[in-house]
């Protein structure tokens, strides 16, 4: 974190359960969705194959990895050439731990800076239930650079809790209150619309695309979508 910036208060979460947040991810623990809007749509997993069905390259990047950088360390072992950042020290500790062999590719950075990325260097990226953690005033610089660094006809993941204002629940598998950030669908659609991405449709019949909808094991209910870079 910046010193210019003021502390998020999911951080210092993340700081004090880094390692068992990456016991709940890899175990999948609040991945398999409890209801969703596409049957095709049941965990985690289902998103990331889609995804990268979606790009005919193969280079990425998770943008807000967390504890133990799961879906960095499964894209990479697929052959994939893929990267993580996060913001939270603690995090990139535990995933150099966990996974040695992608030590080099998972990073700090704070996402409410501009990424130390070349323009157009990514063929994917995710951003799997991060924004929850970022203030609206914030969140303009993020999506701009999320732009930014993907190449023309790449694909954006874009995964938030949904709805409005602020929700805190009882998180059962950390045994404490969590608060989170609450954002509309339609109205990040709009602004990433202003970044040349557009929403990607399903493909075939079946296949996943468009809007989707799913609650969690907490339970919370979130959106994601995939959005295309146009040329």
């Amino acid at each position: 974190m910046g010193a210019s910036h003021s502390v998020d208060y999911s951080e210092e979460f993340y700081k004090h359960y880094a390692q068992r947040y990456s016991e709940v991810s890899h175990q999948l623990l609040q991945s398999v969705y409890m209801s969703s809007s596409h049957p095709a749509l049941k965990t985690d997993m289902d998103l990331l194959e889609c995804l990268t069905g979606l790009v005919s390259g193969r280079r990425g990047l998770d943008a807000g990895c967390g504890a133990g950088a799961r879906d960095v360390h499964h894209l990479w072992g697929k052959g994939y050439d893929v990267y993580g950042i996060d913001a939270v020290e603690e995090n990139i500790q535990v995933a150099k731990a966990l996974h040695p062999e992608i030590a080099d590719r998972v990073h700090v950075a704070d996402l409410r800076d501009p990424l130390d990325f070349p323009d157009e260097s990514f063929d994917f990226v995710i951003c799997n239930a991060v924004i929850q953690h970022i203030e609206p005033d914030n969140l303009a610089t993020l999506l701009s650079e999320l732009a930014r660094v993907l190449r023309p006809e790449g694909v954006l993941q874009l995964m938030f809790k949904n709805g409005k204002g602020v929700i805190t629940v009882f998180d059962r598998d950390y045994g404490t209150e969590r608060s989170f950030h609450l954002y509309d669908e339609g109205e990040l659609l709009e602004r990433v619309k202003s970044h040349h991405l557009l929403l990607v449709e399903p493909g075939e019949p079946g296949g996943l695309g468009g809007i989707m909808y799913f609650t969690d094991p907490k339970p919370v209910d979130h959106c994601v979508f995939y959005v295309r870079k146009s040329e």
